[in-house]
C-alpha cells in the first residue's frame, strides 16, 4: 500500500493525537497503579526502619552500654529500606518505558 508523503506537522499532529488517545487508554490504570506504588514504596520504607529499631531497642536491653544500637540500626534500616524503594522505583520506570515503546507499534 502506498503511501502519501506527510508533512512534519501533520506528522507531528498524528503523533501527538496517538499520545493523547494512549493516554486516555490508560488513565484508570496510571493512577491506581501510582496509588498502589505510592503504598509499597512507603512500606518499604517503613518496614525496615522499624524492624531495625525494634532489634536495637532488643540488643539496647540485652547489652547495655555506652553505643546506642536502636540509634545504629534505626539507620541501617532506614537505609536499607530507602535502597529497596529506590530498586523498585527503578524496575517499575524501566517496565513502564518498555511497554511505551512496545506500544507504539502497530
Amino acid at each position: 500500500m502506498n503511501k502519501k508523503p506527510t508533512s512534519k506537522y501533520s506528522q507531528h499532529v498524528g503523533d501527538m493525537a496517538q499520545r493523547k488517545l494512549k493516554a486516555q487508554r490508560h488513565v484508570n490504570k496510571t493512577v491506581w497503579f501510582g496509588l498502589g506504588m505510592m503504598g509499597l514504596i512507603g512500606w518499604s520504607v517503613v518496614v525496615p526502619t522499624l524492624m531495625g529499631a525494634a532489634l536495637g531497642v532488643w540488643l539496647d536491653d540485652l547489652y547495655p552500654g555506652g553505643r546506642s544500637w536502636t540509634l545504629a540500626l534505626l539507620v541501617a534500616g532506614l537505609c536499607l529500606g530507602c535502597f529497596s524503594a529506590w530498586h523498585w522505583v527503578e524496575k517499575e520506570d524501566k517496565d513502564i518505558h518498555q511497554n511505551e515503546d512496545g506500544d507504539d507499534v502497530e
